[in-house]
């Protein structure tokens, strides 16, 4: 059986650029990742992170949408904590009647914010701890079967959107596998638990409506390139990104400022997040795709194309499903 192949897009707005530019660049990935064969599209919900432009998570997959016709779409994944289960049932209901057959919703329950930013948003600090009943309550709207007397969602009701969970914990794992659904874990960024967390979800594992046996997705990041030397060159610019991103305190430093941040401590959580990453020529990256399915057990890999330029994602992108047509897991 040849390995399943997605797509997670991060929609970064690069430096000097802006968010228009950062989702017509989404546009372009979905569409290229459709030629090519890839299952989905998956965004993931952030906020007050100006390097990333997919905070409204639902509003860029209507956008998407309207630009693709087969691909599906969804959120890799949407915060639920943020939000009333209600209020998700209806926008990928909204979603579902637009697209139908086309729309994911995957969820998670950590905050993706500061304190600061959770208060702007409105949010309980505790709310993550009703998660799994957030769940349910959700999975009830999108299944036409309320728990909330008299309260539908419309759209929404009846649609059985398919629900995922993500994660990076033993909790995302036995919540999966108790609610029967599939677990997709962020390998791509929390690596530590992947192989253990996976076994868990598959041994607890239990069926439910929606899904008859386990289904995992782990995420995994990629740069193919035409040479092994243009793909290195990529990683080390993708690695001055993130390091600015998480240790550059907002501000907009040089190449020769990010490679002082790296030597002085930050390469070390920047590689350790990035421990999952298949870097290379379409032979390479397809050695580690190929290697790492197996490692994580996982009937599908979403794929973070980590290129730091829109052209050279769309490269990788398309080398990457090119060189991956005739592997078999």
């Amino acid at each position: 059986m040849s390995i399943t192949l997605s797509v997670l897009d991060l929609a970064p707005i690069p430096r000097g650029e802006t968010a228009s530019s950062a989702i017509a660049a989404s546009v372009a990935l979905a569409r290229c990742a459709e030629e090519h064969g890839y299952e989905r599209v998956w965004y993931a919900e952030h906020h007050n992170m100006p390097s990333i432009a997919s905070s409204a998570t639902s509003v860029l997959i209507s956008h998407v949408g309207a630009q693709t016709s087969r691909i599906r779409l969804g959120a890799g994944g949407i915060m639920l904590p943020n939000h009333s289960p209600l209020t998700i049932a209806e926008q990928f209901g909204t979603l579902d009647a637009m697209y139908p057959g086309r729309i994911d919703l995957g969820l998670g329950r950590a905050p993706g914010s500061d304190q600061n930013t959770m208060y702007a948003l409105r949010r309980d600090p505790n709310s993550a701890d009703t998660f799994p009943q957030d769940v349910l309550e959700l999975q009830a709207y999108l299944a036409g079967e309320t728990r909330v007397p008299g309260v539908d969602a419309v759209p929404g009701k009846g649609s059985r959107v398919p629900l995922y969970v993500l994660g990076s914990s033993m909790f995302g794992a036995t919540l999966a596998a108790a609610l029967g659904l599939p677990y997709a874990f962020a390998s791509h960024f929390a690596p530590a638990m992947l192989e253990s967390a996976v076994a868990a979800y598959r041994r607890e594992f239990t069926p439910s409506a929606q899904l008859d046996r386990p289904y995992v997705i782990a995420g995994v990041n990629a740069i193919a390139a035409d040479s092994l030397a243009e793909a290195q060159e990529q990683a080390q610019i993708s690695r001055r990104v993130r390091a600015v991103a998480l240790f550059g305190r907002g501000r907009d430093l040089t190449d020769e400022q990010a490679d002082q941040l790296l030597a002085q401590g930050a390469a070390h959580h920047v590689d350790q997040m990035l421990t999952y990453a298949a870097i290379g020529t379409p032979a390479d990256v397809r050695d580690y795709l190929t290697g790492f399915a197996r490692t994580a057990d996982a009937d599908e890999l979403i794929v973070a194309h980590q290129a730091p330029t829109a052209e050279a994602r769309l490269r990788s992108v398309a080398l990457t499903a090119e060189a991956m047509e005739s592997v078999t897991a």
